[in-house]
Formats: C-alpha cells, structure tokens, sequence
C-alpha cells in the first residue's frame, strides 16, 4: 500500500512535460542500485513512505546528512541499506546531490492501492518532488 509511493508518484509523473535530463525510475527495492543511477547524476531525487511519527499524508524532505547516525559503521554488506549506499557513494567519490522526498504512511499493509490519505495528498507529493527537479 502506501510503502509503495515511490511507485505512484513515478507513474503519476511520466504523463507529465518534464524538462530534458530528467529521468524517472522505480528504484525498487535494492538500493545498491541508487550507485547506477547516480552515475553522472547531478541530482537524485528518492520518493518513500518515511514514518516520522506525524500524521499521515506529511511529506518530509532530507538529505542522507540527516539521517546519518553519527560514527554509525557499516557492519554487513548483506545488509546494506539507503545510508550506507550513500556512504559508499561518497566513498567512491561521487558528487550527486540526494534529496530524500518522505511521505508518512497512512497503511504499511499489503495491497497495490494507496490509502485514501495518501491519495489525497498525491498532487502536493507531486509538487514537492517539481520543487526539487
């Protein structure tokens, strides 16, 4: 349901008139592969449901930098996920700017429809993640 927003807002947005250089992709869920997509990047924009603890429907914009834990060290690479990717890209010396779109989740549940809190909300989504591009 609503863990996939990332999704809708990808869909909702290839009907859209985008300027040139921008790039829509369903990440999925492996996010070693953000590394790919930010080779030769300027910008990547990601798009998640992201539980801050405020109502449903908040769209939260951050940096890696922000949810960063500091000293916080890299303890398997079976177990890697968004912020150690980050890590390893700045390690590998790439200058792509991250900008993280979250939006809290109304329903972590299965199903392929969002909630209706989350369907409402769809069009500022949209517009914070125009802000960014």
């Amino acid at each position: 349901m609503d863990e996939g927003v990332g999704v809708h807002v990808i869909r909702e947005m290839s009907n859209m008139d985008l300027p040139n250089g921008v790039e829509l992709v369903d990440g999925g869920t492996s996010t070693m592969d953000f590394l790919l997509y930010m080779e030769g990047a300027e910008k990547l924009i990601i798009i998640d449901a992201f539980k801050g603890g405020q109502k449903p429907g908040t769209i939260y914009r951050c940096t890696p930098e922000d949810l960063m834990a500091k000293g916080q060290r890299l303890m398997s690479l079976h177990d890697v996920g968004p912020i150690q990717t980050f890590r390893i890209a700045k390690i590998l010396g790439y200058q792509t700017t991250i900008v993280i779109i979250g939006v809290e989740p109304e329903a972590i549940d299965w199903g392929m429809e969002l909630s209706p809190k989350i369907k409402e909300r769809m069009t500022q989504i949209v517009h914070a993640v125009l802000k960014e591009v």
